[in-house]
């Protein structure tokens, strides 16, 4: 029944799909992308369809393409899962989350040592980026945490956290230095969500345009950097009240103006339908809920010291 499928140049071009270049799933597959590149000919020749299309950045899938990724991929995973329910259970299960480089060094990281000793035989993998990972389409990450306002309808989604962006510095921060120097830090946001997060509106906001005639524009393309730059004294950022709420309580950040406030979004934790009740999931969103009832007091001390607001 099954004699004729070709197994292992379905699993070379599941790879290569999923991994976008011929030398990243080489790599994964320990074998030379002449090797993949051979594969994958051989299974469009078999098939009589172009599966990809190439370019100088690497390939993209076409229809044809697209459809067969999804079932294979689908069906290596059931293979996969097929297989893991036969071996002995392991000592050590590893749960894939992917998050922002921003809160999982901001946030999450920092707290990840609790959860490994309350929980030791899990181990967590965490991947970051900015881009979304599609869950649907890489079925071997457990778990995402972004900030969004987009719902997502097709994917198990839990609420975690709200947050509003403020202004922040160092301690010691002078708006009103004898050389009128003012580094604002803004960031490239990433971001599905729409909302103003900049500089112009917040200074309306605070009555502070002129802040704007005379700053210094320092750019960076994560928040991650731009935090860290912050901590070091180099200037005042835009920052989510939910990464460095813990950091004010501790004095390594000062609030600017704390009752002004632009509205944020919210964090949620994505995966795909049916993993939320897997026993590691449902631990480390447990897990998750807890610490982020600490953050969530810590920034309603931060918001009472700041009321009255004037968000945005």
């Amino acid at each position: 029944m099954f004699s004729k499928i070709p197994l292992t140049a379905l699993r070379v071009f599941e790879s290569s799909a999923r991994l976008g270049t011929f030398k990243a799933a080489a790599q994964e597959l320990s074998v030379t992308p002449a090797a993949v590149s051979h594969q994958i000919k051989s299974l469009e020749s078999r098939l009589g369809v172009l599966l990809f299309e190439r370019d100088p950045g690497g390939v993209r899938l076409t229809g044809d393409g697209e459809r067969l990724f999804r079932a294979c991929h689908d069906a290596l995973l059931a293979l996969s899962r097929g297989l893991d329910a036969v071996r002995p259970e392991p000592a050590e299960r590893t749960l894939v989350l992917t998050t922002t480089p921003g809160f999982a060094s901001m946030w999450l990281i920092p707290r990840l040592g609790r959860f490994q000793q309350a929980d030791p035989p899990l181990h967590i993998k965490v991947e970051t980026g900015n881009a979304l990972v599609d869950l649907e389409r890489d079925a071997r990450v457990d778990l995402a945490i972004r900030a969004s306002a987009r719902d997502f309808p097709t994917l198990f989604q839990h609420e975690l956290i709200d947050e509003y962006f403020g202004a922040y510095a160092a301690p010691g921060f002078d708006a009103n230095r004898p050389d009128g120097r003012l580094d604002l830090i803004e960031i490239a946001w990433e971001s599905a969500m729409s909302l103003p997060v900049d500089w112009p509106s917040w200074c309306r906001a605070a009555g502070r345009t002129e802040w704007l005639q005379r700053a210094v524009f320092r750019h960076y393309d994560d928040e991650h950097y731009a935090l860290q730059a912050v901590l070091h004294g180099q200037g005042v950022v835009l920052a989510s009240s939910v990464l460095v709420a813990e950091h004010v309580e501790r004095g390594a950040l000062t609030p600017i103006e704390p009752s002004v406030r632009l509205s944020g979004t919210r964090y949620v934790a994505l995966c795909r339908p049916g993993r939320e009740r897997q026993p590691q999931v449902r631990r480390f969103l447990d897990w998750l809920d807890d610490e982020l009832a600490q953050t969530r007091a810590a920034i309603a001390r931060m918001t009472r010291r700041g009321s009255p607001a004037h968000g945005v």
